[in-house]
């Protein structure tokens, strides 16, 4: 598989490799498309899709990249991450995010207190990180939308649609331009939702919700350890442009909560799905491989299927790589297994 996966990337988008984002041509892109075939991962009316982050174990994170790793494996939907679409855009300031993450988490509280050294690297990390931030807002305020209008092309010529952008400018600390900026881009890229963690102050909510409500889309908020049933129902009903980003991993690992009731209750509200296989809270929270966890993932997707529910659901390849292996050949695990849940039969 892995062998007859290469194959492909190497015969049918070479073409894509080594080239300059900022200086794509779309029009090369179309020169690759008629030998490729087109991808199709609508299985029985179900659209499975991928986030991008499930191949952030591999060296390549360029947007292009994350094309042909759609293509590689059949997957025609994808959830897009704001860095490799920013990259393409050339919307980059370098910061040693590692360094900066390290150095907070020492300063968290009931950690021990921070030696004068510790301190003074804490500062200046800290500085530096603003610095970063006022950088990159002001290019994010100016920037155009026509390389994100082409990373759409590029992906719709080859088969594979952006339903959904997940950009780092939805945190409070944003500016106002910053969250217009994200939600331009999202409606350039083709997505009709933007996802983004759930907030803890609902004036965070009304302020995303007003701002996509501008841009007709709509804010999937998603929800890690905290989930819980009535998580959503505020901002839900706050505005319609809120809606449920809902990663039935995490709901199945916050607690003894059941997700197909979730599902069948809120499917109108929800936007996208998260697949991954995780343990409850009793068995420890484990992200496993597909089927070995205590998430009922089949019944979910089976779910969908017969009561005919449209939002896509997103592999998230969340496990420990296995020796050997590689985040290619274990997503299209997952997408085998929704396969045998579905039925294989593509529509």
């Amino acid at each position: 598989m892995k062998n007859n996966r290469r194959q492909l990337l190497t015969t049918g988008m070479a073409c894509l490799t080594g080239i300059a984002t900022a200086k794509w041509q779309a029009s090369a892109a179309a020169e690759s498309i008629p030998r490729l075939g087109r991808p199709n991962s609508k299985i029985n009316g179900v659209q499975i899709g991928v986030i991008s982050y499930s191949f952030r174990s591999l060296p390549d994170q360029s947007a292009e990249a994350v094309l042909r790793y759609c293509r590689e494996l059949g997957i025609s939907a994808v959830e897009l991450m704001g860095d490799p679409a920013e990259a393409f855009a050339g919307i980059a300031v370098q910061f040693d995010n590692e360094r900066y993450r390290k150095v907070n988490a020492r300063s968290q509280p009931g950690q021990p207190p921070l030696t004068p050294t510790e301190q003074q690297e804490h500062d200046e990390v800290m500085a530096a990180r603003a610095d970063y931030k006022r950088q990159l807002a002001a290019l994010r305020t100016k920037a155009s939308m026509r390389p994100f209008e082409q990373l759409r092309q590029l992906y719709h010529d080859a088969g594979v649609s952006i339903y959904a952008f997940k950009p780092a400018t939805f945190e409070p600390d944003n500016t106002d331009a910053e969250i217009d900026y994200g939600m331009r881009a999202a409606q350039a890229l083709g997505a009709d939702h933007v996802t983004v963690e759930m907030p803890t102050d609902l004036s965070q909510v009304s302020r995303l919700a007003a701002a996509a409500m501008s841009h007709g889309l709509r804010v999937a908020y998603h929800a890690h350890l905290q989930a819980t049933p009535t998580l959503w129902d505020a901002a839900l009903a706050q505005s319609p442009a809120n809606a449920i980003n809902f990663d039935i991993g995490h709901f199945v690992a916050a607690g003894e909560l059941d997700p197909i009731a979730f599902i069948r209750q809120k499917h109108g509200r929800i936007a996208s799905m998260h697949l991954k296989d995780r343990q409850t809270r009793s068995h420890g929270q484990q992200n496993l491989s597909w089927g070995h966890g205590d998430t009922p993932l089949a019944a979910a997707l089976q779910l969908m299927r017969d009561r005919q529910y449209r939002f896509p659901a997103a592999i998230e390849f969340e496990y420990d790589v296995p020796a050997g292996s590689d985040a290619i050949i274990e997503v299209g695990k997952c997408l085998d297994y929704c396969r045998a849940a579905l039925g294989n039969k593509h529509a």
